[in-house]
């Protein structure tokens, strides 16, 4: 890439996500910017349903959204329905999975549900275990509107275009993300940005950050994170700014920030959690990051001009590139969602927490529900609403602001872990046997 292109690049990539959202356009996990927000449309507090689709398989990947095309992705068992268990529980068993499985991308109409397309990218018994509440196929898809890229860890790492035809494909090894001697499945999705693919890859025993050329898949560089990060689950998150493209990665024991052209690392933060698994991303000059499984729940609003290490010292809660920190806030499954000058951050357990955005100030904390109950999902947002999904398939409507107040809970009537996206008005949401569209 010469100088030039690689300047006007984020430039350029700025500009299209910003049509994207407005377009409707929902490209990857939590759709344009990684933000979780849908802004551009009037949305239902109460809905009816428009349409639903069947699914084969098991997969938590989340719906993604081009113009008139929904993709999603799925893990077919060749021995029938694959065994899952949801809810809140800390059993640490593997799903015991020896047959043959078939990972296939999906292709449907937004507008009606009509499958327009299926391809298989790759069939095999699995190289790793999955923990029991997650899937072979937990990624989801990233589009730029040319291609669609999804990798599936140890399956592999696959590009096709929006019609459904390989351009190719790559065998990304063995990736194993384990914790206490057990496979939990691999979770990162593929972030495009520019001319390149960015994944992370976690796995405890060789753990790195990579980017592959968008093109043909060929690696461009690899940076070990062998002392920085032990294990993650999150999706790596790219951010411009002040004529600076990093890539943030979560990860425990740091947090750290790399050079999106050499891999370089720039800074890195020592945080609590050890279990990453929410995903960065940015508002209001700030990229915020959240963990919350281990010794402490923090959740840390970094400033994007970051060197070295920026750790605070103890008892500190900001420093000079950290404009705040609660470490009772974080997250450790859902991704927090601000919204227009809110941060908010659900627990598991279904308990919804409401801050200020730019300097962390308390404003509620509040039960979704009457009694402890599993969320997954991350929140998403738009027109003046949270929608905050549970794995019993409730989608619990919260009016964006200050004060807490519930306006609507929608039953899909299936269990839900997958987050939902939202595109012209609608939302559309992935349950375990079913794609459904409501407005």
């Amino acid at each position: 890439m010469n100088r030039r292109h690689f300047l006007t690049v984020p430039v350029l990539l700025a500009a299209q996500r910003g049509l994207a959202s407005a377009s409707g356009n929902w490209p990857s996990f939590r759709g344009p910017l990684a933000a979780g927000v849908g802004d551009s449309a009037p949305l239902p507090a109460e809905w009816k349903v428009k349409w639903k689709a069947p699914l084969d398989g098991l997969g938590h990947s989340s719906p993604v959204i081009w113009g008139n095309r929904l993709f999603v992705a799925t893990a077919v068992n060749s021995a029938g329905r694959a065994p899952i268990k949801l809810g809140l529980y800390g059993d640490r068993t593997a799903a015991e999975e020896t047959a043959e499985q078939t990972w296939k991308i999906l292709c449907f109409d937004k507008r009606t549900g009509k499958m327009l397309w299926e391809q298989t990218a790759h069939r095999a018994v699995p190289r790793t275990q999955r923990h029991l509440k997650a899937t072979q196929a937990n990624t989801t898809i990233s589009t730029d509107g040319k291609v669609l890229v999804a990798c599936f860890g140890s399956e592999g790492l696959h590009c096709y275009t929006l019609d459904g035809e390989r351009r190719w494909k790559k065998d990304l090894g063995v990736i194993n993300v384990s914790k206490y001697d057990v496979g939990w499945g691999y979770a990162s999705s593929p972030t495009l940005h520019g001319d390149r693919i960015v994944l992370q890859c976690d796995a405890p025993s060789n753990p790195y950050l990579a980017a592959y050329r968008l093109s043909d898949g060929e690696e461009l560089w690899r940076t070990p994170r062998k002392g920085v990060c032990e294990r993650c689950w999150a999706t790596p998150y790219v951010h411009v700014a002040g004529g600076r493209t990093q890539i943030v990665a979560n990860g425990w024991p740091y947090v750290a920030g790399y050079d999106f052209a050499t891999g370089a690392e720039l800074w890195r933060l020592k945080t609590g959690g050890d279990n990453p698994i929410p995903t960065p991303f940015s508002a209001h000059g700030l990229i915020y990051v959240a963990n919350g499984h281990g010794g402490s729940a923090p959740v840390w609003a970094i400033r994007p001009s970051a060197t070295g290490d920026i750790t605070p010292a103890d008892g500190d809660t900001s420093g000079p590139f950290i404009a705040w920190s609660d470490q009772k806030s974080g997250i450790y499954i859902q991704t927090p969602l601000v919204y227009r000058d809110l941060l908010y951050c659900g627990s598991n357990a279904g308990i919804l927490k409401c801050m200020d955005a730019r300097d962390g100030k308390a404003h509620y904390q509040e039960r979704v529900v009457p009694a402890a109950a599993g969320f997954s999902a991350s929140p998403v947002a738009g027109d003046g609403k949270i929608y905050c999904s549970s794995e019993e398939g409730d989608v619990h409507v919260i009016a964006a602001g200050t004060e807490y107040r519930k306006l609507a809970v929608n039953r899909l009537g299936e269990p839900l872990m997958a987050t939902p996206a939202i595109s012209e008005g609608q939302l559309y949401f992935r349950t375990l046997q079913s794609l459904i569209a409501v407005g």
